[in-house]
């Protein structure tokens, strides 16, 4: 147990360890450049982040833009898991399904959620709806195609042994399929979440929004503060890295089995 905690102290300590070279190098070209419209040093950044209650940049404050944006993410991407799981299910488990609608997904999955901007903004108008369809398009074709390669990865043998067991095909894809095709689903969910994210920033800076983490990027972009730029950017990657981490502790905690006999 001891070697355990040593062994996690020392990765966690060489991560440490890059974002503290990160920031060093940062602070170091800060001081040479002398610009804080081109690269704005750390302690501004940070006076940004240690006021997290006070009105930026006369809007929200940093609180209310994260929450907005978190709000987003989250609808947006539990909504792309309840389409994209059935939906996976269904063409991994139907050879049939399969040939019709893979390649539409092929042809779809490859245009970047951005280029959806003009179509969501004409079919749903400026506002929440449009920033949901985004977060969604993005969001939906990783767990789809991790959510048909888990199906297809299934062990063949699973699937005899439920048939030798007279199981309907309802039953194994509730005992056979659906567990056994978890852990993959589970990464594509992970890879989801990211992109998520990623999403969530570039629809924000759509024409009608007033709030939100990529509306405030985008505002003070306008405005030339960079170091409001360096404090979104700082708080999106800290949520990222922490909703990482939660998937990473679900993947240990519930697919400890995964590669065993």
């Amino acid at each position: 147990m001891v070697l355990i905690l040593k062994k996690r102290i020392l990765e966690y300590g060489k991560g440490l360890a890059i974002i503290v070279i990160f920031l060093l190098m940062w602070e170091g070209a800060a001081l040479v450049i002398q610009n804080n419209y081109i690269l704005p040093p750390l302690g501004e950044i940070f006076a940004v982040l240690l006021h997290p209650f006070e009105p930026v940049l006369g809007g929200e404050t940093l609180i209310e833009n994260t929450c907005v944006s978190l709000k987003e993410v989250i609808t947006g991407f539990l909504i792309a898991a309840a389409l994209a799981i059935p939906s996976g299910l269904l063409i991994g488990w139907s050879p049939a399904v399969r040939t019709y609608f893979n390649p539409v997904i092929q042809t779809l999955r490859p245009v970047p959620p951005i280029a959806w901007m003009p179509f969501a903004i004409a079919w749903f108008g400026i506002g929440l709806n449009s920033v949901l369809f985004i977060i969604v398009t993005g969001a939906f074709f990783p767990i789809l195609i991790n959510t048909v390669d888990g199906v297809n990865g299934i062990r063949r043998r699973w699937i005899e042994v439920s048939e030798m067991l007279h199981a309907t095909q309802y039953e194994q894809i509730r005992t056979v399929v659906v567990p056994g095709a978890s852990p993959v689903i589970w990464t594509g969910l992970r890879v989801s979440f990211g992109v998520a994210w990623m999403c969530v920033v570039a629809a924000e800076m759509l024409p009608g929004t007033s709030a939100g983490l990529g509306f405030l990027i985008m505002y003070a972009y306008n405005l030339g503060q960079l170091q409001v730029i360096g404090a979104g950017m700082i708080i999106i990657g800290v949520i990222g890295l922490g909703a990482d981490t939660l998937f990473r502790a679900g993947q240990t905690r519930f697919f400890s089995w995964q590669g065993k006999e």
